[in-house]
């Protein structure tokens, strides 16, 4: 389960995260939406202890997540797919990862063929296309086999194949009751893949229930995409909002 609570974070004179209270809870795939400068990277990475909150604090079964030693074994996280080293081999990557978090090195293997790598392993990440990177990604947060796993823009690169495989993966890891949240800035990725929504603006909570909720209250729009962007533009500017 991931809590936050009061979660704050400023830049100088902008707000990114702003007093975001929500609860996102296993069993379920969330969708963590808004718009590009919602602030949705930022809480991700307040939640993983990649930044420090201004104020208020985010929780992962919890405890914060910087708190834990060998992290991955309680949460995993696709952040940012172009964060590797581009010189090192699928394989290296995710041994080096492994070690560093006392994960035994046969998992390696396992998650390179559960996310479709194992023919490129040996391959260095730099030839890799941003579709295979995602995989490696996907790859690294599943590796210690956490409870609780977060994904930022999973579908961007992928073929309509891969985005089939990654809502597949998703619901998969909900119904073993693991904590499944995935960001986007588009509701019709959204709408096919979560069955709960949490929706940000300028790092305000706008949104908080369930797919069949939201359709439900915005029947008379002409898709949800419509209904989500009229949603953010009635209640915010986004000019001035983190990522």
């Amino acid at each position: 389960m991931i809590e936050l609570r009061n979660l704050t974070k400023r830049y100088g004179g902008s707000t990114a995260v702003d007093r975001l209270t929500l609860t996102v809870r296993p069993g379920h795939v969330t969708g963590f939406l808004g718009p590009n400068g919602a602030g949705k990277s930022t809480t991700l990475r307040l939640v993983v202890g990649l930044h420090r909150p201004t104020s208020g604090v985010a929780l992962v079964d919890g405890r914060p997540f910087a708190d834990r030693p060998r992290g991955l074994r309680h949460a995993g996280a696709l952040l940012d797919a172009g964060d590797v080293h581009g010189g090192r081999s699928a394989r290296a990557h995710l041994t080096a990862l492994a070690r560093s978090n006392g994960i035994p090195r046969s998992r390696v293997g396992e998650v390179l063929d559960q996310v479709g790598l194992t023919e490129v392993a040996r391959r260095r990440i730099g030839g890799f296309s941003l579709g295979m990177r995602q995989r490696l990604g996907i790859a690294g947060a599943l590796l210690g086999d956490p409870p609780v796993l977060l994904f930022d823009e999973p579908f961007n690169g992928l073929d309509p194949h891969g985005v089939r495989w990654v809502r597949g993966l998703f619901r998969r890891l909900a119904d073993e009751g693991r904590t499944v949240l995935v960001s986007s800035h588009l509701m019709s990725e959204m709408e096919q893949t979560v069955d709960h929504l949490v929706i940000i603006g300028r790092g305000r909570l706008l949104v908080d229930e369930s797919l069949a909720a939201f359709a439900g209250a915005n029947s008379g729009a002409a898709s949800l995409e419509e209904a989500f962007m009229d949603l953010t533009a009635d209640r915010l500017d986004y000019t001035a909002g983190g990522r």
